[in-house]
């Protein structure tokens, strides 16, 4: 039955007066911007896909093109075809889709095989004299400056120092001066660019607070740019996730570091030696770590913290050595190789669909199994996401003529972040965003909500 009233003609009536009206919701304003400077919302700009951890003493200013060779040769040597590949990785070889991947990794591994390297002056360097360890942060700082110089330095790079625990906070933080000093004296001032300092084995908010604090204080004596230096802070304890209050302390952490924190990451085996998890179960997909990544994710999401997962221990590498190795060697070699390959293909995977999508890496011989789950990860997702997100515009579009209610943006918004982290990553090009008609522009907005608003005006 048609209703035949005009709403336009009856004057409602109201009973909050218009400054008490005002008053409170000068008070929400208040908060709800409070909200949002908290949760700005996950970032467009790239996130690298793995950091690669190696000994401060081994660092060299080309250490980058030197292990990218050795990925490649390593990854030509055990997967000389894309059969071979896919069978590897469980990929369709029949298709053209483990072509596809394949060819991927190749150009990867040949144009930036490192995305992130963090010199590494804590475990991967280990406790030294005093002496060696001075030098080494001197020497290391030379080396950075020059691939500054010459341009041979990975998009992100970074140092990752001891922890600020009572036996180790003065070795961190003379580490720190000392590199930082050496190389703003090398360079006049300027760090590579992405530089980040790691902290690790964080426990308590005192500890980024301090680091934050002694970041302010360099700046200033060096006359570095007022915020350049970032952190990275490291998820390693039971404490970290869960505080003795039984409150999560992670945002905590992030806050005391008064906006010098720009990521989060997962120590895979220290976290769960902390568990009391034996040596033997010591893995990635565990559910004591699956459990952290929950409470890391929930605990940040939204503010613009990227998040990063651990590593991967089995190294891909054969157990002989030689030029003259018999056929059954090499046959165990590559067994020993696709073996590892597999169990971190499943690990890389089981955190990108956790929603990880940044991992380590510690040994060159990994970026093969990276790349290939990467890749393979949003490539298979590709077609189906394409059409998926032609057809969600489509409504919106429609429903500007029709009137009706478009109520599913949240299945859009998962699109979007689909787009974007496959671009980012590498996995799709521009052109193969463009298809889906939307903008560059407005798929780094990471907005479906504005998109649609877009498309109704």
């Amino acid at each position: 039955m048609k209703n035949n009233i005009s709403y336009k003609k009856i004057k409602m009536s109201t009973s909050i007066p218009t400054n008490k009206k005002i008053e409170l919701f000068d008070q929400l304003m208040k908060a709800n911007k409070a909200f949002q400077e908290i949760y700005p919302g996950d970032r467009s700009d790239r996130q690298p896909v793995h950091t690669l951890y190696g000994g401060a003493n081994l660092f060299k200013h080309d250490s980058a093109a030197h292990l990218g060779k050795r990925a490649l040769e390593i990854f030509e040597m055990y997967a000389p075809n894309h059969e071979v590949f896919g069978n590897v990785f469980g990929m369709d070889t029949q298709s053209g889709f483990s072509s596809k991947v394949y060819n991927k990794v190749i150009a990867k591994l040949k144009t930036e095989p490192i995305e992130d390297f963090r010199i590494d002056f804590e475990d991967g360097y280990g406790n030294r004299s005093n002496e060696e360890e001075d030098e080494t942060a001197h020497t290391t700082a030379l080396e950075v400056a020059k691939g500054m110089k010459e341009k041979t330095l990975p998009a992100f790079i970074g140092i990752r120092i001891k922890p600020f625990t009572e036996e180790m906070k003065e070795r961190g933080l003379r580490t720190l001066d000392i590199f930082i000093s050496t190389l703003a004296k090398e360079t006049n001032g300027r760090l590579p660019d992405n530089f980040v300092v790691m902290l690790p084995k964080v426990t308590i908010p005192e500890q980024p607070a301090t680091l934050a604090s002694f970041f302010n204080i360099l700046e200033k004596e060096l006359n570095l740019e007022n915020g350049i230096l970032k952190m990275e802070m490291m998820v390693e304890t039971t404490q970290a996730i869960l505080a003795i209050d039984g409150t999560n302390p992670l945002y905590k952490f992030i806050k005391a570091s008064n906006g010098r924190c720009i990521a989060m990451h997962f120590g895979t085996y220290d976290y769960t030696a902390s568990c009391s998890i034996t040596a033997k179960y010591q893995e990635m997909d565990h559910p004591v770590c699956d459990f952290a990544h929950h409470m890391t994710k929930v605990a940040l999401a939204h503010t613009g913290i990227w998040l990063s997962d651990g590593a991967t221990n089995t190294m891909p590498i054969g157990p002989h050595r030689g030029d003259s190795l018999t056929k059954e060697q090499l046959q165990e070699n590559m067994n020993t190789v696709h073996n590892a390959w597999k169990k971190g293909y499943a690990h890389i995977r089981h955190s990108l669909w956790n929603g990880f999508y940044q991992g380590w890496d510690l040994n060159p011989a990994q970026f093969p199994m990276r790349y290939a789950a990467v890749y393979a990860f949003f490539l298979e997702s590709y077609d189906d996401a394409v059409e998926r997100l032609k057809t969600f515009v489509d409504k919106a579009a429609r429903a500007t003529l029709i009137g009706d209610v478009f109520d599913d943006a949240a299945t859009g918004q998962g699109l979007l972040n689909y787009f974007l982290r496959a671009l980012n990553s590498g996995a799709i090009t521009e052109d193969e965003v463009l298809v889906t008609g939307l903008t560059l522009e407005e798929i780094r907005g990471r907005s479906f909500k504005k998109i649609l608003e877009n498309r109704k005006r």
